[in-house]
């Protein structure tokens, strides 16, 4: 008798860590009424000053990173004709938010090891336009950011720090979002190290730009819904200071945030787990692994990005086609911006420009990596790579 073949359950790259008490928090915000930016907002917010330390901050909840970022660019004054030095390896959402404000992205190469922004390429992009500097904590490990705001200082220019991936990274023994930064933008997207189901986090020790990102993100009215539903002014009466937007986190999303805020610390400890498995068990195939954090530091583990030596037997994109046939999903962070159409039309770029960051999307793979992953699953990807690689 012929057994049927077994195939295993699909893999996939990454997967949300959603269990009981995000669900009753969840509940428990739909059934109070108030669904939209509300008390739960409020508390997601001072909740995450309290976990950066305080010490002055100030958080802003928004309804996407990107949201955040454009906040912070728009309250910094970034507009027409200005320059913004951001890397050519991330997500097009870094850069598109300095497009919305009629500036210009400038695009620079990484680092081969860390794959981070070159502070070095950052000094040689700078013109007399440029008014800020946006690294990405690429992966979840930090940025060289004491060069980075070192020459932001020499130059008199802007940091926002986009930390979608670098939660709770730490920079010389200080959290991302605690640095002498202008702004730091968290993201909750659904593969993040805690999710809203969409969201984020913008942080500032700056309190004139802290009162403009609120007022900007909800249509630029002076007095939001939780105010005016809660104050003794009249409910009605609010005022248009600006031509804002309608980037405000509810309180449904909120809800969701504080639990998984509160879990933070186990999923750091699963992902440093799963991350020091796939060190030890890699270590011998024709693999590029990630950089670590420098010791005494934290990692975030976002993401686990494998680069192929050039010794492998297969090719990348080989490699992720037989994954997949094996039932485990993958992704590629990132097709650098230089390779898409619109900044590399617009701007006249070529993968010449960018030796490290073009070599490295050639060769990357993202290997499956979230908190709800058992040993097992790991253990799949690991005897599969051995079975391909080795």
């Amino acid at each position: 008798m012929t057994m049927p073949n077994t195939i295993p359950p699909f893999l996939p790259f990454a997967r949300p860590d959603i269990g009981d008490a995000e669900i009753a928090a969840v509940t428990e915000a739909l059934c109070s009424g108030w669904v939209t930016t509300g008390p739960k907002t409020r508390a997601f917010e001072e909740a995450f000053t309290n976990y950066l330390g305080g010490n002055g901050l100030q958080s802003i909840a928004v309804n996407s990173a990107t949201a955040g970022l454009h906040l912070a660019l728009e309250a910094l004054g970034i507009g027409q004709g200005d320059e913004v030095i951001a890397p050519t390896l991330t997500f097009t959402a870094t850069v598109e938010v300095v497009r919305y404000l009629g500036a210009d992205p400038v695009l620079v190469d990484v680092d081969p090891v860390t794959l981070n922004i070159d502070p070095a390429k950052i000094r040689a992009a700078i013109t007399p336009r440029t008014k800020a500097i946006m690294p990405v904590h690429y992966g979840g490990l930090a940025c060289d950011m004491g060069a980075i705001l070192a020459i932001a200082r020499e130059h008199g220019l802007k940091v926002v720090e986009d930390a979608a991936h670098a939660l709770p990274t730490t920079y010389q023994g200080q959290l991302i979002g605690q640095l002498d930064s202008d702004v730091t933008v968290f993201s909750f997207y659904a593969n993040k190290t805690i999710t809203t189901g969409e969201g984020g986090m913008a942080m500032t020790r700056n309190p004139q730009l802290a009162d403009r990102m609120r007022v900007m993100r909800l249509h630029g009215m002076n007095r939001d819904a939780f105010d005016r539903f809660t104050s003794q002014t009249p409910a009605w009466y609010y005022e248009v200071v600006a031509p804002g937007f309608k980037y405000n986190l509810t309180d449904t999303s909120a809800a969701l945030g504080l639990v998984q805020l509160q879990r933070l610390p186990q999923f750091l400890q699963r992902r440093q787990h799963l991350a020091a498995r796939y060190h030890s068990q890699l270590a011998e195939l024709p693999l590029v692994l990630p950089a670590d954090a420098p010791a005494g530091d934290v990692h975030a583990w976002h993401l686990y990005v494998v680069r192929l030596a050039s010794s492998a037997r297969i090719g990348r994109d080989e490699l992720i086609q037989a994954l997949s046939d094996r039932g485990i999903g993958t992704s590629v962070h990132y097709v650098p911006l230089h390779r898409h159409p619109y900044w590399r039309d617009r701007y006249g770029l070529s993968p010449e420009q960018f030796p490290h960051a073009d070599a490295a999307y050639q060769a990357m793979v993202s290997l499956p990596l979230f908190t709800a992953m058992q040993d097992s699953d790991q253990d799949r990807v690991i005897a599969t790579l051995h079975e391909l690689l080795g």
